[in-house]
Order: structure tokens, then C-alpha cells, then sequence
């Protein structure tokens, strides 16, 4: 067995799998291939999804006239704001072009490997294994509603008189005017002091939901109104495999005209992610302490480390976990015989977005 440094042109036997949400391939070892069969190993790569809130504030039209005829205190201008709600980190992999390879089996077994579209191996020997994906982020993007002023009501809470009015300062004082108008409308309905009572309970509620709706819609015509919505972005990060920890990479920006842009947008303030490995994967030794030699032929699998990794803003840490990743690890090798055997022949499973091995046992007579 050896890693491939150049395209090897073999035909494969391919039978196409649906595993999990993952569109995977069968390769069979088989004369046509020379019972060769070729694969990548892949590296990780660290998906950062952040979350903002924008909030967009726009003064009512009669906000000179608020604090006179309401007694409230107005939005005076108009103003977007963005701020850093949430994240949260996943991995994902991605092809190791260093850590491609050809393992052959012997003739006449019909080894077969499940691989992804990408060619990271899933399984030998087992074609109903399913992996567990990654979990998907859990952040959404939330539209911002309508505001009031937006709805059919606050046309119905214009009046004709307002409308012809020719001056602000006097659509302003009938517009409060109506306010408690409205107001004295319900007070009257609860008190039962109308004359046209509604006939029932659902009724009554139509009603004096509508009364609200309508002093809802002029009172922010004098206070204004604020709109809410979230934005979601994913980034993808790379981590290298060096001695050196990963501190405060910038991988993207939170602008406060555009909200979530890329790192290289310097109108944004940075988000950073930090990397901090945490343990390094080694090659397995035997019962003298001496390092194992790489199979013959063998199946090449990694042996992953670990790191903890962290998404920070503005002096606060986002998001924070303890993940695997492949290129902190090192690769190693099985026996192909393993998987040939005529009495008990083995079967694998590979987290493939590490490339190690998560399981590895006998396949039993009569499977």
C-alpha cells in the first residue's frame, strides 16, 4: 500500500447507495480492477455559524408632536443597529489530496468499501451501515414582520379629516384626537355603555382587538416603530497542521451598516476563532513500546486528534467545543488479510469525516 501522489487510472465496479441524506458508491476489489481499490482520506474542516440581530428603528410621522399630545417619549431618528446573537461550530470534511491510496485485496473475495461522493471510505464489508452525520446547525434567519403602520388596519385608522388636513401639526392633533377617541370606544364597550352591545363573547373580542389594532397603529405614528431580524451565516475555516495553536483568526466581521460580512469587509469589528489543540493522534505501538510498521497493502485510517475550538466577539466568547480533527492526527494502516479471510472475514466502519475507525468485528456466518 501506498499514498498516491499522481491519478491512477482503474475501473471500478460502482453501484450508487443512498446513506443517510449522503449519496455514497460501492467499490468492489475485483479482476477488473486488479482488486485494487482507491480512496481519500479526508481532513477537517471547522464550520462557524453566527447568528445577528438587526434592529431598525424609524421615527413616526408626528414624533414632534409625541411628548405634547401622548406624553411619550419618540424615536427621533432613524437608526440600524447589529449585534452578535449567537454561534455555534461544526465540522465538516474535505479531500486530503496528500492522503490518497490504493489498498489491493487478494482475488476471489468480493471485498467490497462503501465510499461518499467525495471518497472518503464509510465501510468495508458492511453495505447497511449508516453513518451519523454532524449535527446541522440550529441557528435560523428570521424575517423581520410588518410593523403596524405596515397593516391594513392603520389605514383604517385615518380618518378623511386627517387625511385632508394640510399641515403635520394638525394630522397630529387629530391623529390624537382619535387615540382617545378609541380608547373611550372601549371603555365604553367593557362598561357596557354602547347602545349596539356586541352579541357575544367572540364578538366583542373582534371588536375591541380591532379598537387596539387602530390606537396601536396611530400611536406609532407618534412614537415610531422598531423592527426585529436575524441573519445566519456559515464561514468555513481550515485548520493547518502546524505546532502552533490557532489564536484569533479573523473569519468574519459583524458591520454595523451591512451586519454579517467577510473577514476581509474591514467596515465590520473581526470574528475571531481560536484553536487550541489538545491532544495529537499517535502511531500505535507494540508491547515493547515500538512504534507498529504500516501494513503491507494495508487499509489506510486515521488517527485523529483532538482540539478545542472557540468563536469570540468584542471580548465575549460565542461559542466553545472539544472536537476531532483529522489533520492533528496521524494515519495508520490495517492488515488487508483482515478482510479476506475465508472463515471470518472482517468488517469496518469509518467516521467519515475523520477517516478513523469507529468499529471493527467479524462478520457472522450467513450474512
Amino acid at each position: 500500500m501506498k499514498a498516491l501522489r499522481f491519478v491512477i487510472a482503474i475501473c471500478v465496479a460502482v453501484m450508487p447507495v443512498l446513506v443517510s441524506a449522503q449519496s455514497t458508491q460501492r467499490l468492489t476489489a475485483s479482476k477488473a480492477n486488479e482488486y485494487g481499490l482507491i480512496y481519500t482520506l479526508p481532513k477537517t474542516g471547522i464550520a462557524i455559524t453566527v447568528e445577528a440581530q438587526k434592529t431598525v428603528k424609524t421615527p413616526g410621522e408626528f414624533y414632534q408632536y409625541a411628548k405634547k399630545y401622548l406624553n411619550m417619549t419618540p424615536i427621533l431618528e432613524p437608526s440600524v443597529q447589529w449585534e452578535l446573537t449567537g454561534a455555534e461550530i461544526g465540522r465538516y470534511a474535505i479531500a486530503d489530496e496528500d492522503e490518497q491510496y490504493l489498498t489491493r485485496f487478494k482475488s476471489g473475495q468480493g471485498v467490497f468499501m462503501m465510499v461518499t461522493g467525495e471518497s472518503f471510505p464509510v465501510s468495508i464489508g458492511d453495505a447497511g451501515y449508516r453513518p451519523e452525520p454532524s449535527p446541522a446547525s440550529t441557528l435560523r434567519a428570521v424575517a423581520a414582520p410588518p410593523t403596524i403602520l405596515d397593516s391594513p388596519v392603520a389605514q383604517q385608522a385615518v380618518t378623511e379629516d386627517m387625511l385632508r388636513a394640510q399641515s403635520t401639526a394638525k394630522r397630529a392633533e387629530m391623529a390624537a384626537a382619535k387615540i382617545y377617541e378609541l380608547r373611550q370606544q372601549r371603555n365604553d364597550i367593557l362598561s357596557g355603555q354602547v347602545d349596539n352591545m356586541p352579541s357575544d363573547g367572540a364578538a366583542m373580542k373582534l371588536v375591541l382587538d380591532n379598537l387596539s389594532l387602530q390606537e396601536q397603529a396611530l400611536t406609532a405614528m407618534f412614537v415610531g416603530t422598531t423592527s426585529v431580524s436575524t441573519d445566519v451565516k456559515r464561514f468555513n475555516y481550515i485548520p493547518e497542521d502546524t505546532d502552533e495553536d490557532v489564536t484569533r483568526a479573523v473569519v468574519a466581521r459583524l458591520s454595523v451598516i451591512d451586519g454579517i460580512v467577510e473577514a476581509d469587509d474591514l467596515s465590520g469589528e473581526p470574528i475571531y476563532v481560536t484553536v487550541k489543540v489538545t491532544h495529537r493522534g499517535e502511531l500505535p505501538v507494540n508491547e515493547k513500546g515500538i512504534v507498529k510498521t504500516f501494513p503491507k497493502e494495508g487499509v489506510a485510517y486515521r488517527i485523529p486528534g483532538t482540539a478545542d475550538v472557540s468563536v469570540g466577539y468584542g471580548g465575549r466568547q460565542m461559542a466553545a467545543v472539544s472536537i476531532q480533527v483529522a489533520q492533528y492526527g496521524v494515519v495508520f494502516g490495517l492488515d488487508p488479510g483482515l478482510f479476506t479471510a475465508k472463515k471470518s472475514p472482517a468488517y469496518l466502519h469509518f467516521d467519515p469525516e475523520t477517516g478513523a475507525v469507529l468499529e471493527l468485528g467479524e462478520i457472522s456466518a450467513g450474512e
